[in-house]
């Protein structure tokens, strides 16, 4: 098998309260003392997700509200497209690549005209089809879509979709479990695995979006043939929403991708049977200990006989 260098994608996502000031620090850490590929954020219209009644209600968790109502407190949280450009402009400017979720057709539209690498689909929304169709006719980058709470009937049906619109070779499929955050033993790292042998031969790549603690888990993701590693992004874990708490300060994500870049190069098997760092070791110690014991051999034949 071969390993391709890991992609890491820093999702910022709404971690930046509603702040524009916060949200280009974050692009500027994110590419300068991380070191991660692409900034992800999300774009959508509150108004066109949800119902009055949701938009009406109140957060479920008043904790991490930015309004009275749900709806205001996504509306809080949500910026322009036109920040979105500066956003993109201001990745350019840090030489980090920026994409997006996209929630509705309206937010896939605006973000399509940024022209993006990437796109992303997020777990809630991949049985949309009139979203998904849009953007196989209308955006040409590649098209990234996580698969948290999805049934396999709906992921078949995803499958089918990105066939028919000839862009499956532009997909990269993310295993994932949608919680915030997840334990470990509801991660279920090996459909990686699984997505590896149903479509690794049809899609571009298999992806991990992960919403766990730590980050050795990434790492045997990696292992398992995931190329891309998506962990949401924060400055600090403890600040007022929702996603902080499965999410990495800078530290935690600049050591995953030190961390990832060294399992990529030590991904290998031995080109040769003694390698070059081995020699004056071999010489050394092993060399040495053969005619040790083939001294001791002999002497013990001189004493028999």
């Amino acid at each position: 098998m071969e390993y391709k260098k890991p992609n890491v994608v820093a999702e910022i996502g709404c971690n930046h309260k509603g702040d524009f000031d916060i949200a280009k620090q974050m692009v500027m850490v994110a590419a300068v003392f991380c070191k991660a590929n692409i900034v992800k954020f999300q774009k959508r219209y509150p108004k066109e997700l949800l119902t009055n009644k949701q938009y009406n209600d109140p957060h479920p968790n008043q904790l991490h509200a930015y309004g009275k109502t749900y709806g205001e407190h996504r509306e809080y949280l949500e910026f322009s497209i036109d920040q979105h450009r500066e956003l993109q402009s201001y990745c350019n400017d840090y030489g980090i690549e920026y994409s997006s979720s996209v929630w509705d057709l309206r937010s896939a539209k605006e973000v399509c005209s940024l022209s993006p690498t990437t796109i992303k689909v997020p777990s809630a929304c991949n049985t949309n089809d009139v979203l998904l169709n849009y953007l196989c006719e209308n955006f040409k980058g590649e098209i990234h879509v996580s698969l948290g709470m999805t049934k396999r009937s709906e992921e078949e049906r995803l499958i089918n979709l990105l066939v028919k619109n000839g862009r499956i070779g532009d997909v990269v499929l993310y295993s994932c479990t949608s919680g915030y955050p997840v334990p470990f033993e509801s991660i279920c790292l090996l459909e990686i695995d699984r997505l590896k042998s149903d479509y690794g031969s049809i899609v571009k790549s298999i992806g991990y979006s992960g919403h766990h603690l730590g980050i050795a888990i990434d790492i045997s993701a990696y292992t398992l043939g995931a190329a891309w590693i998506e962990r949401h992004f924060t400055l600090d874990r403890t600040w007022k929403g929702t996603d902080h708490a499965a999410s990495l300060e800078p530290d935690g994500l600049r050591r995953l991708i030190r961390d990832l870049l060294a399992t990529h190069n030590a991904l290998s098997r031995k080109a040769e049977e003694i390698l070059p760092i081995e020699i004056a070791q071999r010489q050394k110690l092993k060399i040495q200990n053969v005619s040790q014991r083939m001294d001791l051999d002999y002497h013990k034949r001189d004493q028999g006989s």
